[in-house]
């Protein structure tokens, strides 16, 4: 099959698992990936039904002509032009040259700036930086080293106040301020320094998610790193572009769980690998179509299938070719792989995947998991041993996840200074440095950057914080998030104290970029009016969410609260669910 014909980067003795028997205890519990969910049975599908809807023409994978009716409109785009060919034949080159006026006076080449580029990672601001992008590049792991992370500072330097970066709730970079007749050479030095934004947006597969401490966690299951550098590379053909998948009907997301704390969140992604083992052999069973939209958010359900450590890149192939073939291209709102599984039923999904398989088989789930549903998810921030002796790893906080060119100078020298030249990325938009010597770690924790910004130990309320761009530079949020989430944080904190962490997320619209409903408390940004009638900013409040073994999607809570009311309501929330005590009756109790 054509589209597995990448040149795998890493020999397959680093695909095996650590053999630390207490990292890899097995319980006497009910397995959390081998029995599918239980689901009404479809109607009769017709062979008519699983005629692939796509066909490759010119290399490139296009709707056929008798499904093209009742299409959406970003369908339409892509009809009318290949996205991918404005990097796999240069067609870049020649868009950044032509003046921004001039762009929006064709419909061709203003879809080509709103909507194509994204295949490049490429997103125009045109509601709030008209003519300035964000790149959002391919970070596998969330893993990085100090060159990429200079190099992506003096990106974002040359654009002063218009310029900065965002550590994404998917492990990743996202550059800001960026401008068209830059484009070709911020892509050359991209690549020159292994970094690519090919395939990171619209209807391809995002950045592969792992374990942040892969390689470096005494308690892990497997090093995620290979096998997420593996499907990276296959996805993006060594990043040099990979037209068998990058006409999706919608956006598809990957995980590869490494750890028992499951900091990856398989239960939102689309396709996550779950560690366990079956008849002695190591692998992956196999959960499929979590996904988050205005309309419906789903968990993942098990596809009822285990493959072997070796079988990772095929079937990622075989479940992206159903979806590309099959999945439907009508309402947005409906075109995300699970929509297709239900379609098809668990069983019929599971069945055109097999068919994708290079072998035409695919094995029943393992009993075996290897995740301990019982494991206490632990917190990274701070010093902490690394399975490798006189060395630790220390987790920092970013605030919400903004960075400036300096900061990003300034971390990258600290990764050379005191570890290994290396930083890893993680969902809650926060940094590990790992491979610190024990020797180094005070002169480390003593650094200006991490006792003034970057705290190793920030305050409890901050450390479960998350929060998507917002209407500062987004187009679709419909509220301001990130320093609203940082002043809303900081004035409950100075009402309350609790005793763990709260995980309080923000997002700026219902495509829910800040994941609301995985928080113990969600925040989902409207409109509404205050008690004089006067329309304003405010959030739809969500509860209940939950990561981990017993994941779970959290519920509304209370809708359409002015903005200026969220801090009292949030301190009423914890202190009734959370714990909290009122700062002023724990003063007195002093």
């Amino acid at each position: 099959m054509s589209a597995f014909s990448v040149k795998f980067l890493a020999p397959n003795s680093f695909l095996s698992p650590i053999t630390n028997i207490s990292a890899t205890r097995l319980y006497a519990t009910p397995s959390q990936t081998a029995v599918p969910a239980p689901a009404q049975a479809p109607e009769e599908i017709t062979a008519e039904r699983l005629e692939p809807r796509v066909e490759k023409k010119g290399g490139y994978f296009v709707l056929k002509e008798k499904f093209r009716q009742g299409i959406n409109p970003q369908e339409k785009v892509k009809i009318a032009a290949e996205p991918m060919k404005l990097f796999m034949e240069n067609g870049i080159e020649d868009l950044a040259k032509i003046p921004f006026e001039e762009i929006d006076k064709s419909k061709d080449t203003k879809d080509d700036v709103d909507v194509r580029l994204k295949w490049l990672g490429l997103f125009h601001r045109r509601k709030h930086q008209y003519g300035r992008f964000m790149m959002r590049l391919k970070l596998p792991n969330g893993v990085t080293t100090s060159a990429q992370t200079r190099y992506l500072a003096s990106v974002i330097k040359q654009y002063g106040e218009q310029g900065c970066a965002d550590v994404t709730t998917r492990q990743n970079w996202q550059i800001r301020g960026v401008t068209l007749p830059d484009v070709p050479a911020i892509l050359k030095g991209l690549d020159e320094v292994g970094l690519t934004s090919l395939q990171s947006g619209m209807d391809n597969v995002r950045n592969p998610v792992g374990n942040p401490l892969a390689g470096i966690d005494p308690h892990e299951i497997v090093d995620t790193r290979p096998y997420t550098n593996l499907l990276s590379q296959f996805i993006t053909a060594n990043s040099r572009g990979n037209p068998e998948f990058t006409n999706l009907p919608r956006k598809w997301n990957v995980c590869v769980i490494g750890s028992h704390d499951l900091y990856e969140h398989p239960h939102i992604n689309d396709l996550a690998y779950m560690p366990a083992t079956k008849d002695g052999r190591f692998g992956f069973n196999l959960l499929v179509g979590g996904f988050f939209s205005p309309k419906r958010c789903a968990e993942a359900i098990p596809l009822d299938a285990w493959v072997p450590a070796e079988d990772v890149v095929p079937v990622c192939g075989a479940i992206l070719e159903a979806y590309r073939d099959l999945g439907t291209r009508g309402n947005r709102q409906k075109t995300r792989m699970m929509w297709l599984i239900d379609e098809l039923g668990v069983e019929g999904f599971r069945s055109e995947v097999v068919k994708r398989m290079p072998e035409q088989a695919l094995e029943r789930a393992s009993t075996e998991d290897l995740v301990d549903p019982k494991w206490e998810r632990r917190d990274y921030f701070g010093v902490n041993p690394q399975k490798q002796e006189g060395l630790s790893f220390v987790g920092i906080h970013i605030p919400v996840g903004r960075v400036q060119a300096d900061d990003m100078d300034e971390l990258a020298r600290l990764a050379d200074e005191y570890g290994s030249g290396e930083l890893r990325l993680t969902v809650e938009q926060n940094i590990i440095i790992p491979n610190v010597e024990n020797s180094k770690v005070k002169a480390l924790l003593d650094e200006p950057l991490l006792k003034e910004k970057f705290l190793p130990e920030p305050p409890i309320l901050m450390k479960g914080l998350v929060a998507c761009t917002g209407n500062q530079f987004c187009g679709q949020a419909i509220i301001e998030t990130k320093a609203r989430a940082l002043k809303v944080t900081e004035e409950v904190g100075r009402l309350v104290s609790v005793t763990r962490p709260v995980r309080m997320h923000w997002t700026g619209c219902p495509n829910t970029c800040g994941q609301v409903q995985v928080a113990d408390i969600g925040f989902m940004g409207c409109m509404t009016r205050d008690e004089n009638g006067k329309v304003v900013e405010g959030a739809d409040v969500y509860l209940g969410g939950r990561i981990g073994s017993d994941s779970h999607l959290g519920d509304i809570y209370k809708k359409a609260v002015p903005c200026k009311d969220l801090v009292p309501l949030v301190v009423d929330i914890l202190v009734d669910k959370f714990g909290a005590v009122p700062r002023e009756r724990e003063e007195g109790e002093e």
